[in-house]
């Protein structure tokens, strides 16, 4: 039997969208947390935000991991130069 091709965007992007839910989760259980009376605007902004923040967190991290990788490869091409 053969099984179709993995297509690795589609994996990246509900990984991306499954890191954010996780974000809101872990957002709203720490507002009940600090005021276990919260009411349901308080626990909705804080499922934006822990949301927006997961995506904002995330994207921070590739932009590191991008700049690693471009003076990863200045760095190569500086000692391929002077060899």
């Amino acid at each position: 039997m053969l099984r179709p091709p993995i297509n690795v965007e589609v994996v990246m992007g509900i990984l991306d969208t499954l890191g954010e839910v996780v974000g809101a989760v872990a957002a709203v259980e720490a507002a009940e947390k600090l005021d276990p009376n919260a009411g349901l605007l308080t626990k909705g902004l804080a499922a934006v935000a822990g949301f927006k923040g997961a995506g904002a967190l995330e994207s921070l991290v590739e932009k590191k991991e991008e700049g690693e990788a471009e003076s990863n490869n200045a760095d190569s091409q500086a000692t391929d130069s002077q060899a």
